[in-house]
């Protein structure tokens, strides 16, 4: 699996990132060890999780993801060879949330006790915290990295506007900026109007930014939870709809001529897209994770790209003929 730097860090990681949301809690131990080997010997090295993971199921109460990641990582003897992002801002049993800097500074301590290191390859802000100044968060993840604790940063679920104002006020004070943004995205496009509670998707803007400051972008959800492939699974609310056919009618086309499966076409989309978009990739058996991997071995033409881009929204190829 290729490798690539995360921005302008030194943190490389491979092309496509493990999640693990459900590791440790809905998917037990031994099937949460199978699928990080599986992730491991296809060449993944680059595993996401968070603080909280999975604090909204019954019976858990946040950090079971970590726990059991930390708990592979020294079964395995393989810490090493991985890059670790976790994060933190919001709230569970015993955490109040927020993005202050002690909350980020006792978090990150917490999580590298759960994930059993001394070092966090990446460290997400995961929601937007508007009651503290920007200077006293951005200046607290700085102190993580010249501590050692830290090596990178990166932000989840903000605003455009709201991560250039944070890097610009870490510029000015010669602190680290955010070098990652993990939003939600897919290759169906939000209704307008599509409500995500705390998720922030990317959009245009952000993709803009992003590709100007080298800033590497990260999707999650970027599969819907298999309703690109599952009967049993529909296209969420928040996708439905008419452009979401056409979308959907193309990529079944494009699929069928690379012989790829619908989820693997979305993989490569999002790889190949301006700029490029890492993708988050998950699965309950190891049947799920294989062929999400298999994505890696598909790439689309030059015309099967624009006929994905320019699907529901035909000016797109108008405008490139031009």
């Amino acid at each position: 699996m290729r490798k690539l730097k995360l921005g302008s860090s030194e943190v490389e990681v491979s092309a496509l990132c493990f999640g693990t949301d459900l590791i440790g809690s809905k998917t037990d131990r031994e099937t949460s060890f199978r699928l990080l080997d599986l992730f491991c010997e296809s060449g993944g090295t680059f595993i996401d999780t968070g603080n909280f993971y999975a604090a909204w199921l019954p019976g858990c109460k946040g950090g079971e993801s970590e726990t059991t990641i930390g708990l592979w990582m020294k079964e395995r003897g393989n810490r090493h060879e991985m890059a670790i992002a976790t994060k933190m801002g919001f709230d569970y049993p015993g955490c109040a949330g927020g993005l202050s800097a002690a909350e980020i500074e006792r978090e990150c301590d917490k999580s590298l006790r759960r994930l059993g290191t001394d070092r966090l390859d990446l460290y997400y802000a995961h929601r937007d915290d508007r009651e503290t100044p920007l200077e006293e968060t951005m200046a607290a993840f700085d102190g993580l990295i010249r501590a050692g604790k830290v090596r990178a940063i990166g932000a989840s679920n903000l605003r455009s506007w709201r991560i250039a104002e944070a890097n610009a006020v870490a510029a000015a004070h010669g602190w680290t900026r955010y070098v990652a943004v993990e939003q939600r995205h897919t290759y169906l496009r939000p209704r307008h109007g599509a409500d995500f509670g705390p998720q922030v998707a990317i959009n245009e803007d952000l993709k803009d930014y992003c590709g100007s400051r080298d800033i590497t972008l990260i999707a999650y959800s970027a599969l819907l939870q298999g309703a690109y492939t599952r009967q049993d699974r529909p296209v969420p609310a928040q996708y439905a709809g008419p452009d979401a056919d056409e979308r959907l009618e193309v990529l079944r086309d494009i699929g069928k001529e690379s012989g790829a499966t619908l989820n693997q076409v979305v993989i490569a989309w999002m790889r190949q897209s301006a700029p490029p978009v890492l993708p988050i990739i998950a699965g309950s058996v190891p049947g799920h994770v294989a062929e999400n991997i298999g994505a890696l071995k598909v790439t689309l033409s030059e015309d099967q790209i624009l006929r994905l881009d320019s699907a529901g929204n035909p000016d797109i190829k108008k405008a490139w003929l031009r």
